[in-house]
């Protein structure tokens, strides 16, 4: 019985569902965790854009630090910041935000 399991295991015979998301991993937690820790805004004196090294203006109301001049939006996961440029989300110039995510 145990040789025809491990057998299989050993082989690679046994079926493993793989469930691929397009979703970047920080944004899928992102939509799961909303304000479980608050974000400090003290912090925004020392953050700054890693792409432009501009300083970052914080949005409550999507709890993502903002990059007015590039139009990026860096999401904050559990209070802390997702500086990684390929996890932030493109958003128009004029305010209105979109669901693009950048392609790196």
């Amino acid at each position: 019985m145990f040789r025809g399991v491990t057998g299989r295991l050993v082989t690679g015979a046994v079926g493993v569902p793989r469930y691929v998301s397009k979703t970047p991993v920080v944004r899928r937690l992102t939509d799961r965790v909303k304000d479980e820790a608050p974000f400090d805004a003290s912090l925004l004196q020392l953050l700054v854009c890693p792409l432009s090294k501009k300083p970052l203006r914080y949005d409550a109301e999507t709890n993502e630090l903002i990059n007015e001049e590039l139009g990026i939006a860096y999401p904050i996961v559990g209070g802390i910041p997702n500086m990684i440029p390929q996890e932030a989300r493109l958003i128009q110039k004029d305010g209105d935000a979109s669901t693009t995510p950048t392609q790196g």
